[in-house]
């Protein structure tokens, strides 16, 4: 049957199929979210080949694009079905929607044709260079500087809370190409190849025990004339669009939220279950309404938050011992910063849904 004609009921067999074959044959790598735990990077990288050999990966993307050339709606199967079945969508999420999308969006031939087939097979895993010290979650006052060199460019500069930057081949970059410009003008947006040695990695040791986050130094990196995506001080539209753009994975969101208002049902307050049904709500209108990103966000952080103190307190002084309940406990204020900090959501929430003024910026030194 041709791509074009295979139909969502179709699809959706085929996909529950492929991921009951691969449980069974102990391939499928249990959902971890965003963040790829470095201990799972083996896994996680022959499980994207495995996804990559059945047709699976980059469902939704143009044959161009190295993909299948399906519709978001398989997409959006794929990550449903994935979400049911408790088992990762893709490898790295850095990669495979953050870089991937930018690519597609903003790549030239070559650039695509270099790294997208790489990331569909998991050959190549990727970090994202945005958040700076100092700059908390205002991407637009980084420091890091990209300065002329031949054809291409040194970077100098520091990043923080980079995710599994110690297992990452390459890397997305924002950096500052025009020093003389202020706030998100003279941005652009770079690949850097992570294997220099002007590059030092630094894992940061979390309260959870694992080491996720890096600090990254760049002192004089070297970027390629082939490493600028999009036009030059343009970065910051690129980052913006595909930040904004993971409508696929809502519906992954809500099913996994249903599994955790199943349990709410026989274990905590009638309360918090009201709040995880309203969020439910949200995330389904969402799926067809992207301005309502930053307040879905903002509403599962603190569900979240809310969900992992209550289950955890049922269980006692044990708990913070030995139970599954306690990373996601020590884990939950992460998520109050992870992917733009909880007090940036409230800003976006009063400025782009409600209509209120933009908060003020204290004065530049």
């Amino acid at each position: 049957m041709p791509t074009s004609d295979l139909s969502i009921d179709d699809f959706r067999s085929e996909v529950q199929k492929f991921l009951t074959d691969a449980q069974a044959q102990g391939i499928a790598c249990p959902e971890y979210g965003t963040i790829l735990p470095p201990s799972l990077i083996a896994a996680a990288k022959r499980w994207q080949q495995a996804i990559a050999q059945a047709n699976f990966a980059g469902i939704d993307w143009s044959t161009e694009h190295h993909g299948r050339g399906l519709s978001e709606a398989h997409s959006v199967v794929w990550y449903e079905e994935c979400a049911r079945s408790g088992i990762a969508p893709y490898a790295n999420f850095q990669g495979f929607v953050l870089t991937a999308g930018a690519l597609r969006a903003y790549g030239t031939r070559d650039q695509v044709n270099e790294h997208l087939p790489h990331i569909i097979n998991g050959s190549r895993i990727w970090c994202q260079l945005f958040s700076e010290p100092e700059s908390g979650s205002d991407l637009s006052s980084l420091r890091t500087i990209a300065e002329p060199d031949g054809d291409g460019w040194r970077i100098s500069g520091q990043k923080i809370w980079t995710s599994t930057a110690q297992v990452s081949q390459w890397g997305i970059l924002l950096a500052r190409t025009d020093p003389s410009t202020r706030g998100a003008r003279g941005i652009s947006f770079m690949l850097i190849d992570m294997a220099q040695d002007e590059i030092d990695i630094r894992p940061i040791k979390q309260m959870t025990g694992d080491d996720e986050f890096c600090e990254v130094f760049l002192d004089g990196a070297r970027v390629e004339p082939d490493g600028l995506l999009g036009e030059l001080h343009s970065g910051w539209q690129v980052a913006t669009s595909v930040l904004a753009d993971e409508r696929a994975a809502v519906g992954a969101a809500s099913i996994r939220l249903d599994r955790r208002l199943s349990r709410l049902r026989d274990e905590s307050s009638h309360e918090l279950l009201d709040h995880g049904f309203a969020l439910r709500r949200l995330l389904d209108r969402s799926g067809t309404n992207p301005r309502l990103g930053p307040l879905s966000k903002l509403a599962m952080t603190e569900f979240e938050t809310q969900l992992s103190r209550t289950l955890l307190s049922q269980n006692g002084a044990g708990a913070m011992v030995n139970n599954d309940d306690t990373e996601p406990f020590l884990y939950a204020p992460g998520m109050r910063i992870a992917g733009g900090s909880s007090e940036v959501q409230r800003d976006l929430v009063g400025e782009r849904l409600l209509g209120l003024p933009r908060a003020p910026k204290p004065p530049s030194n």
